[in-house]
């Protein structure tokens, strides 16, 4: 998959931003430790899932084109879906659910798309959405369980890899597994001896525990600041297989520690960041001490807050 993700480097390169990798001057200061952070939510709809979208829409066949895609997101892929058609043409179908934040459905009005509400949580929508695209013989673009989209989100790792050779440990947030399987499959093959740090809110840990037990299940999700993750998988997700091969470690963190993270990028390094970037600062965080005098990156993957996450990030 490594060639993949190379190819969809070259492929999305017009269209999507290569993002900065920034080092902080406090977050690994404790633990003597070189923090850099990847800005991915300065990527164009606000987060990485412009990438997946961008490779899997440049893939399409002409007759597919016609067609139209179909999506399904409470956020940031149905966005990152919505721009990428609108940029080349082509009629987007964004499937939500009734959880969706009405700003977030708005704004992926705005490019164009059109917004199917159906059921009361993501994967209910996700379900009905590839069932409309089977039935009307359009594209379905997964959030995550599509080999295309995950080599998009792996063009991190290129930028990663030439932006900062000497990697110890990158910190990356898992919903679906698509971001943390695109970074991670492409360092482990340029970059073996990089650690790749799964991180997830303790109110939603749905792929670890599909990891634990190596199977697709039903995991019991509390509500959680990492609202983009949040979700359970859809079955034969290719990401399960992905991600066993991929995931070094993995850590677990509560909604105090990721909301304490988010007020600590907002403070130090002054950037606004999503519940999901929160999970992964939170983690690095907690696990500081075993990284003494290395060279630490935290994929900070979004800046979509909706409202009453960040009501109670600025109170």
């Amino acid at each position: 998959m490594k060639d993949a993700i190379a190819a969809a480097y070259e492929r999305i390169r017009p269209w999507v931003r290569e993002t900065p990798l920034e080092k902080s001057g406090n977050l690994g200061s404790g633990g003597n430790v070189s923090v850099f952070l990847k800005l991915e939510h300065l990527q164009r709809t606000g987060s990485f899932k412009f990438r997946g979208a961008s490779n899997k829409i440049a893939l399409l066949t002409p007759e597919q084109a016609a067609a139209g895609v179909i999506a399904a997101s409470n956020g940031n892929h149905g966005l990152g879906v919505a721009a990428a058609a609108e940029m080349r043409g082509i009629r987007a179908e964004v499937y939500v659910s009734s959880q969706v934040s009405p700003a977030k459905a708005q704004r992926i009005e705005r490019h164009g798309a059109t917004i199917r509400c159906v059921g009361d949580d993501p994967l209910a929508a996700e379900v009905a959405a590839r069932h409309a695209a089977e039935e009307s013989g359009q594209v379905f673009i997964s959030p995550y369980n599509d080999l295309d989209v995950i080599a998009g989100q792996g063009t991190i790792a290129i930028e990663l890899a030439r932006q900062l050779p000497k990697l110890d440990a990158v910190f990356v947030t898992v919903g679906g597994g698509g971001l943390i399987g695109g970074i991670g499959t492409y360092l482990k093959a340029v970059s073996p001896e990089t650690e790749i740090v799964g991180c997830w809110p303790e109110n939603s840990p749905v792929l670890y525990e599909c990891l634990q037990t190596g199977r697709i299940r039903e995991v019991a999700e509390q509500p959680t600041l990492s609202e983009s993750t949040s979700g359970g998988l859809e079955p034969g997700s290719v990401t399960l297989d992905v991600c066993r091969n991929v995931i070094d470690r993995s850590v677990m963190v509560s909604e105090t520690q990721i909301l304490s993270a988010m007020r600590l990028i907002l403070e130090t390094e002054h950037w606004v960041v999503e519940g999901a970037a929160g999970v992964a600062v939170a983690a690095f965080l907690k696990e500081v001490h075993r990284y003494e005098g290395k060279n630490v990156v935290i994929v900070l993957c979004g800046r979509n807050v909706s409202p009453g996450v960040l009501r109670r990030l600025v109170t």
